[in-house]
């Protein structure tokens, strides 16, 4: 099959939606080893420093690839045929093949999650090579979320190489907004987190959120424009309103009673994204 006949077919819904499952797989991959890995680099920064020897659970390599993936209750191997997206986990009822101990109903749940955001990006976009980029924002703006929700990091491997795509894209002319929104959209991204983090430590003497979210809406301004700002501030902050007195009136808000901002910032991206900048700037009487 030839790459002019494949695209078509790749571009499709159904081609899409079955590679956001692939890609799903693949992100539940990320989200489980990255912030291992970033606790391994810290660990050995630290032992450097300190010229001390290395816990010997890090002496083994840990990648994105490498180990193979092994339950982590018995150690079994998965096998390529259990790590089918979706597929495989319906198969074995959500237990491991060895053990039968139970497997996360999160692993689908992210599967089905990019699927469904990548035939979003089919609808919003249509049949064309850019919408393979926007399946790309809307997979790190997934994986950041969880792994912000799970450790409250938000990576700089994601969060920075999200950012530099945007502004390569709009330089291209690929995206939805000019070069000069782009980059005013990543200036005051990033501007308007910081200024309230530091007016907020100024003024109570502790730190409301981590420098990982203005880089994370730096880099929704890239990719979204300047104008997207504000409406993905304030919908942020209504989800987070929402969500936030759902754990606490259901006894889930976490000890300490912080709640990472990263996922609604995400989430609130999503929005605007899928619900296009003219809809969203009416919503403000801006048009």
């Amino acid at each position: 099959m030839s790459f002019d006949t494949l695209l078509p077919v790749l571009l499709s819904p159904w081609g899409l939606g079955i590679l956001g499952l692939c890609v799903g797989s693949f992100l539940n991959v990320v989200i489980h080893r990255l912030p291992l890995m970033m606790e391994r680099q810290w660990r050995a920064e630290g032992a450097e420093a300190l010229n001390v020897a290395l816990p010997a659970e890090d002496a083994h390599p840990l990648t994105l690839s490498k180990p193979d993936s092994r339950c982590p209750h018995c150690g079994h191997a998965i096998r390529w045929y259990e790590n089918i997206p979706l597929i495989s986990w319906l198969v074995l009822r959500g237990k491991c093949s060895a053990c039968q101990a139970p497997i996360s109903v999160r692993y689908p749940l992210i599967e089905l999650a990019t699927g469904a955001l990548f035939v979003a990006c089919w609808w919003r976009f249509g049949e064309h090579p850019t919408t393979l980029l926007w399946c790309g924002f809307v997979s790190v703006l997934l994986a950041a979320s969880a792994i912000d929700w799970d450790t409250t990091l938000l990576p700089d491997s994601l969060t920075q190489p999200l950012l530099w795509a945007g502004l390569i894209v709009a330089v291209l002319g690929w995206g939805s907004v000019s070069l000069r929104d782009a980059i005013w959209g990543a200036v005051a991204g990033y501007l308007s987190l910081w200024s309230v983090y530091w007016l907020f430590k100024l003024t109570t003497g502790k730190e409301g959120m981590g420098y990982g979210d203005f880089k994370l809406l730096a880099a929704l301004g890239a990719w979204l424009g300047w104008s997207m700002i504000l409406p993905i501030v304030l919908g942020s902050s209504l989800i987070g309103a929402i969500i936030g007195i759902g754990l606490k009136v259901s006894g889930q808000l976490r000890e300490g009673r912080y709640v990472p901002y990263g996922p609604f910032l995400a989430g609130a991206g999503l929005c605007v994204l899928f619900a296009g900048r003219d809809l969203v700037l009416s919503w403000l009487g801006w048009m």
